[in-house]
């Protein structure tokens, strides 16, 4: 199967996953998770005017997104993956939407580059919901605390939540317990589900998935 017929596969997925859903009038983003794939995988989808993109690594979306923002400047771009201290500056710089806030250090950095770069960046909370050590996040009953602080003190507007359930669990509860959070503090947007559970994630009110393999096919290197 072609990248194209792929990716329409998913819309398709999609669109039966939201009719499924019991919540109205649900808008699910679509971030193609772009990692290790080079511009001219990406090309296609930009040019059938596919805009949300995800990549984990500061240093690899510089090598490739800033030619083809240019060329594609409605392109929003979403930093999935950890983001340490020192590609802050870069970081604002190139994304447009950080999904992976999980400490605050880390947040006031971004608060700083924004600031000095007159940039306003969608900013999410990475929420650690199966609390596994070897794994970034927040866990669950530290959440309102940061978000409190990330609100308050550093004048950040968390535009969502993220989460990347255990792979060795269903990921149903912590879906559920990612909305529950969101819900009691006031945000919208729930960033859950990728290419295995993404349906799922969408009918417990996903509003942005991220897709890599599904769309782009089997990754022959891990990043």
């Amino acid at each position: 199967m072609q990248l194209l017929d792929r990716y329409n596969q998913v819309l398709n997925s999609i669109e039966q996953a939201i009719s499924d859903s019991t919540r109205q009038n649900l808008k699910v983003n679509l971030i193609a998770v772009s990692k290790t794939y080079g511009s001219d995988s990406i090309i296609p989808l930009l040019d059938a005017g596919h805009k949300q993109f995800g990549e984990n690594k500061v240093q690899e979306a510089e090598d490739k997104w800033p030619a083809l923002k240019e060329q594609y400047p409605d392109t929003v771009l979403h930093l999935i993956g950890p983001l340490q201290s020192n590609k802050a500056k870069n970081a604002v710089a190139l994304f447009d939407v950080i999904q992976t806030v999980d400490r605050l250090k880390i947040a006031k950095f971004i608060a700083r580059e924004c600031e000095q770069q007159d940039r306003k960046l969608g900013i999410f909370v990475q929420i650690n919901t199966g609390e596994e050590p070897q794994k970034a996040g927040i866990p669950p009953i530290e959440a309102d605390s940061f978000i409190k602080e990330v609100r308050d003190s550093m004048g950040l507007s968390i535009q969502g939540l993220m989460c990347i359930p255990p792979v060795d669990q269903q990921p149903s509860p912590h879906f559920a317990l990612l909305a529950k959070i969101a819900e009691r503090n006031g945000i919208e947007c729930l960033s859950m589900g990728m290419s295995s559970d993404y349906e799922t994630a969408i009918r417990l009110g996903a509003t942005h998935i991220r897709v890599g393999s599904a769309i782009f096919g089997a990754r022959d290197i891990q990043a």
